[in-house]
């Protein structure tokens, strides 16, 4: 069976007084309202991922992680944070490759697939993002891009290797504009994903991959989202800054 994450992106959002408050409301909301099987994970800036550990260590289904890292393990990286940081400050996960880290900090799929093997180096889980633009879509390309983003950032990991690997499909045209693919949409991309895998790895492999959908995702349009077999979760973005927003997209998973 697949394992159903929520994770939330805060992206640089949220004072460190506001970022315990949201996630103090959270966890009681989650506590008193949730009783589902899907792992919730709170991505806030970095500098938050300790505090917000120790908040929710006693929630099983609650994780932590980050935002982003570098390829590198230590250095003279000014700047920079390692997986292995991330680590000991109790975070389980790291996004690597948001279409805003491909953007407007020129991120590769090269670049991003010596991120990867950082992350699991550490024994994390990279939460990996593709995603195509508009023109990309409207110019039917949608899924070369796709193939290249997958093939060129994952497809040097061993199958054991991608057991511990998140896809979340964000399609860039989506993110923060308030569109939303279509479920069918959506669901139609995540099978090409998990077709992907199938033909390069195994069955097992593809069927166990979980693959998030980010783009807009609100409590109103979750429950039909989740509904498609191929969607295991979102990775929110703007509605993960609301307590009441993000729980209730956790229930709708339920």
């Amino acid at each position: 069976m697949r394992k159903k994450i929520i994770a939330g992106n805060w992206k640089m959002n949220k004072s460190f007084d506001e970022g315990m408050a949201l996630v103090s409301e959270l966890s009681n909301m989650i506590k008193d309202e949730y009783h589902g099987s899907a792992e919730v994970v709170i991505i806030p800036p970095s500098l938050y991922i300790n505090s917000i550990s120790r908040m929710t260590a006693d929630f099983a289904n609650i994780s932590s992680g980050a935002q982003n890292c570098s390829n590198h393990s230590s250095g003279a990286y000014t700047g920079e944070i390692s997986a292995s940081m991330v680590k000991s400050c109790g975070g389980k996960y790291i996004i690597i490759g948001h279409s805003e880290r491909r953007q407007y900090f020129g991120e590769t799929n090269d670049w991003l697939a010596k991120k990867v093997d950082a992350v699991l180096t550490e024994s994390l889980n990279p939460i990996y993002c593709v995603g195509e633009t508009l023109e990309e879509r409207e110019s039917n390309v949608h899924f070369n891009v796709l193939k290249a983003q997958i093939s060129e950032g994952l497809f040097h990991l061993s199958a054991e290797q991608m057991a511990n690997v998140v896809v979340a499909y964000e399609p860039v045209w989506a993110i923060g504009t308030g569109k939303t693919a279509s479920t069918e949409q959506a669901q139609e991309v995540h099978a090409f994903i998990r077709n992907l895998l199938r033909e390069k790895y195994n069955e097992t492999v593809a069927d166990h991959l979980t693959i998030q959908y980010g783009g807009s995702v609100k409590a109103d349009n979750a429950v039909e989202l989740f509904s498609a077999p191929d969607i295991d979760g979102a990775l929110v973005g703007g509605a993960a800054l609301q307590s009441r927003s993000f729980a209730d997209i956790v229930k709708a998973m339920a």
